[in-house]
């Protein structure tokens, strides 16, 4: 499933091939599955404009346009995106085309059709539609504070709402508990200013570094949780077995179900 890290790869590739290139015609494969609008209105407010710039919320992508409307994008269970010119070029699993004037396509490709494209004439309107709280990757420590405030609820599902830190899917959850170094099932109101303190500066360095690796997981940090994560997915060998151990104490990383959500963690150094 795309995370914030592959979503922002995501906008930076659409900022770098689609912007400020007249969309002549556009394509909809299954327009009442995954549009959120009809069809013969989304082509009216898109033909003939442009898209200008990108903004992003969690996991939700948003292209502004040249005369007002915005496209939102929700990328589902498998959504990409593509830029091509022939139309040999274009990938199998392409739900929606926006041919441009010069003869370039923007695609949008989603193989189990989960995700969805819609307008919307203003980000604050959709944000607060959605409930959707402060972008995990810019999230302040104050910001944090006041989304886990007085909640008894275990720190790990509450990281996975998207009314307080968007974008933060499960194992990035994982992956910025052990990183603070905090329990999983810890209950939110216990944490002291220090710890969600040390949790904000987590959530931004690991979204970060996924970012900084294009999302390929095998090229994160050697001290990162995800590695574990990997290898106990794979069949056991010498090799995997150094991996599912805690790279700061060799404790051995344990899984457990936290809300309801697979959760890895280190019981030797998440206390």
């Amino acid at each position: 499933m795309p995370e914030l890290p592959e979503v922002e790869t995501y906008r930076r590739f659409i900022e770098e091939t689609s912007l400020h290139q007249t969309i002549a015609e556009v394509e909809v494969q299954d327009p009442r599955r995954q549009l959120q609008v009809d069809l013969d209105e989304f082509r009216q407010v898109l033909r003939g404009n442009q898209f200008t710039q990108t903004h992003r919320i969690g996991k939700q992508l948003f292209l502004l346009t040249a005369k007002g409307p915005i496209v939102t994008l929700h990328f589902g269970m498998t959504g990409d995106v593509a830029f091509y010119r022939d139309e040999a070029d274009t990938p199998r699993f392409a739900r929606a085309v926006f041919h441009f004037e010069g003869g370039f396509k923007f695609a949008f490709l989603d193989s189990r059709k989960f995700g969805r494209l819609g307008l919307t004439q203003s980000i604050d309107t959709f944000r607060q539609q959605k409930k959707l709280g402060p972008d995990a990757l810019t999230l302040s420590t104050e910001e944090l504070s006041k989304g886990l405030a007085k909640k008894k609820s275990a720190i790990k599902p509450l990281l996975l709402d998207q009314r307080i830190a968007p974008g933060v899917g499960n194992w990035i959850a994982d992956e910025v508990l052990f990183q603070a170094q905090l329990e999983p099932e810890r209950p939110a109101h216990t944490l002291l200013p220090p710890e969600v303190d040390r949790l904000a500066t987590a959530i931004r360095e690991v979204l970060e570094t996924a970012i900084a690796a294009e999302a390929v997981y095998r090229d994160f940090p050697s001290h990162y949780l995800i590695h574990a994560r990997e290898w106990d997915e794979a069949p056991v060998s010498a090799v995997s077995e150094a991996h599912l151990h805690c790279p700061r104490c060799q404790t051995r990383i344990q899984k457990k179900y936290v809300g309801g959500r697979a959760t890895y963690f280190c019981p030797g150094c998440q206390l």
